[in-house]
């Protein structure tokens, strides 16, 4: 089960005007096999994970603040992943999205390392049978990925489509994992 907090958008813009110290950004890059990852938290919660160039990725912002002590157990994390001695991540997260959005992406961490479903799959799973065109725009708008595992989402005839990182990226993360199995 995901560790999150889930907000709605009013209290997400109430919350941008009150504790504006807690409310800091922090990013860093984080250089990986696929590419650049832009990392990014709020205090001590990993708020978001991003191939850098990928479809939904944000811009770093100027107020923004690049510190890399806040990603030092994320850093160590992805490097074990990476390393094929990593199968499952704990870190704190926070994730924001629509209800429909936090079903989909907390479903996305009950996929095995190593293995896929698909996108209508993934629909019944969270009691939406017919769902599997709004799973799939739900899993595009993953911020954390990697960590949960949108790539491990495919076409219900096992094609690689729909990745924000790019299919090369997907392939790359896909063949890498069956390959530690």
């Amino acid at each position: 089960m995901l560790k999150t907090v889930q907000q709605s958008t009013s209290q997400r813009q109430a919350e941008l005007f009150r504790d504006m110290p807690y409310d800091v950004t922090n990013y860093s890059i984080y250089a990986s096999p696929i590419g650049e990852l832009l990392l990014t938290s709020q205090a001590s919660e990993l708020t978001g994970l991003f191939i850098i160039g990928q479809k939904h990725a944000p811009r770093i912002e100027a107020s923004w603040v690049c510190d890399e002590s806040h990603f030092q157990n994320v850093t160590y994390q992805l490097d074990e992943y990476f390393a094929g001695s990593r199968t499952v991540f704990d870190l704190p997260l926070k994730l924001v999205g629509s209800d429909f959005q936090m079903r989909v992406w907390n479903q996305l961490t009950q996929i095995p390392y190593g293995t896929t479903t698909n996108y209508g799959e993934l629909a019944k799973r969270i009691d939406n049978p017919r769902g599997s065109r709004a799973v799939g725009l739900a899993n595009g708008r993953n911020p954390i990925s990697i960590i949960v595992p949108c790539h491990r989402v495919v076409g219900a005839n096992g094609d690689l489509i729909g990745y924000g990182g790019g299919l090369a990226a997907k392939r790359w993360l896909i063949d890498f994992e069956s390959q530690q199995r």
